[in-house]
């Protein structure tokens, strides 16, 4: 098995970094932790929707320079 290349690490560590929270968020009101059944997260919204292109372009290019490294 072959290794992630560092850019697939990256986007993947910037994925979670940037969505993690709000999906957290998300889970905690739906199960009931949160007092409030439909919080409004705005700062975790806004992390998200910055890192998500990022990091997916980053871990796709590295897919396609590991796929192409011989």
């Amino acid at each position: 098995m072959k290794k992630l290349h560092k850019l697939t690490k990256i986007g993947i560590i910037i994925f979670i970094i940037g969505s993690g929270p709000l999906l957290s968020v998300m889970l905690f009101s739906k199960i009931g932790i949160l007092d409030d059944p439909n919080p409004n997260p705005i700062i975790f919204g806004l992390m998200a929707m910055i890192t998500f292109w990022p990091s997916l372009i980053l871990i796709v290019i590295g897919i396609i320079i590991q796929l192409t490294k011989p």
